[in-house]
């Protein structure tokens, strides 16, 4: 297998096609401290892309309850338990470096001894996937069993008591395990976006693709005998739904618009030699590159999801790192006591910090006309010197851009 850089791993790994990156890469953030567990995102998903003959179990996006909830069930306690068997007692962080083996050096015959270059995964039973909000609610309690209370008092930074909820959809991982599982080639990553998409004429329904991925995203369609899965809502990432947003006019995807907790962020970042291209303006650059606040699904697997997460507050610092990796310490702090200059960034523009340390008021409004701008500026200046941090709730006729104001 050719070696490719993983910059979530901080180290070159295996994969089964050479290198590359598409222009722009769509991204999204979740912060997970908002989300209420409302289910709009999934019933707008479902009501979209998913309600015909032989798409009853799938939930493109479903929101799931942590640690016992999971749709499929069990599904990354299941991949954990797969690669510590393969690789036993390195699924390891040291120093920001992964020392284990991910999902494609892990399969059969990916280190060039017998056996064919699979990917290590497993086939979910239709058990697994009959039940998409088992465990919502259900919380660790005393000792560490399910459904009990904590009767001793806590606070944070860990709860003793305690569950959150996890929103999930494809990744369009930048390796994705899709596109190397299927024989066929019929998953590709598309050039201008990095949207993951399967092409239903080439698919013959192997599920090669659904056994490799470990977030179980790519669903098999029984009456059609193919697979689907997240098209990530691209024509309307593209701008082709006239009737809502104008020929030409982009919109958020389905389940990012019509979030009640606020909690969703999306957008499309540039790509220069392989990684994120340095944009102060982005919102998506500045919670992921800079404060890294916003972090990767699992990034052991090795895929390089494009999906990130705010961590909760509350929930055991052990359990979140196994599933966000060995930033979540830093995520939290800058988190729960972020940078003056997030906190005072007008809720239209970018949280992106100043380039001058010196001038640690400035806020950024490109984009706004002068006057509004200055006001704005003014404003949160005033804030920030009056409170000590940016007012959150908006201001009547400010509206926030991407829920700018409300998603922190």
């Amino acid at each position: 297998m050719p070696k490719v850089k993983n910059w979530q791993l901080s180290r070159e790994m295996l994969y089964a096609y050479d290198e590359a990156h598409p222009q722009r890469q769509f991204a999204f953030v979740f912060n997970t401290n908002r989300c209420i567990a409302c289910q709009t995102c999934t019933m707008a998903c479902k009501s979209t892309w998913t309600f015909s003959r032989g798409q009853e179990y799938m939930w493109w996006n479903n929101v799931e309850t942590k640690p016992y909830g999971g749709y499929p069930q069990g599904w990354d306690a299941k991949l954990l338990g797969l690669l510590e068997q393969a690789d036993p007692g390195r699924q390891k962080w040291k120093d920001g470096v992964f020392g284990g083996k991910t999902i494609f050096e892990a399969g059969d015959g990916a280190d060039g001894g017998p056996g064919p270059r699979q990917i290590l995964g497993y086939l979910p039973g239709d058990e697994e996937w009959r039940f998409p909000n088992i465990g919502e609610d259900s919380a660790v309690g005393g000792d560490g069993k399910r459904d009990t209370v904590n009767t001793e008092g806590s606070q944070l930074p860990e709860h003793k008591t305690w569950f959150f909820y996890l929103q999930r959809l494809c990744n369009h991982c930048t390796y994705p395990a899709c596109v190397a599982a299927c024989p066929r080639k019929a998953i590709y990553k598309r050039p201008e976006d990095g949207i993951v998409l399967i092409d239903q004429s080439r698919c013959r329904g192997y599920r090669k693709c659904v056994e490799a991925c470990p977030y179980k995203k790519p669903m098999y369609r029984t009456t059609t005998r193919v697979s689907e899965k997240c098209i990530a809502c691209y024509p309307r990432i593209e701008g082709k739904d006239a009737q809502l947003g104008g020929e030409g006019v982009p919109l958020e995807t389905r389940c990012m618009a019509s979030c009640v907790g606020k909690i969703r962020m999306q957008g499309l970042v540039e790509i220069e030699n392989g990684d994120w291209k340095k944009d102060p303006d982005s919102p998506l650059y500045y919670m992921v590159k800079e404060a890294k606040v916003a972090l990767p699904l699992y990034p052991q697997f090795g895929t390089e999801p494009n999906g990130y997460y705010i961590p909760p507050r509350w929930a055991p610092r052990g359990y979140l790192k196994q599933m966000f990796g060995p930033g979540v310490d830093h995520a939290l702090e800058t988190y729960t006591a972020p940078h003056i200059c997030a906190a005072a960034a007008p809720p239209g523009g970018p949280a992106a910090l100043p380039r001058d340390p010196e001038d640690h008021l400035q806020v950024r409004g490109e984009g706004r006309p002068a006057g509004v701008r200055d006001h704005a500026q003014r404003q949160a200046v005033a804030d920030v010197q009056r409170h000590g941090h940016r007012l959150r709730q908006g201001r009547q006729g400010d509206r926030p851009s991407h829920r700018g104001g409300a998603f922190l």
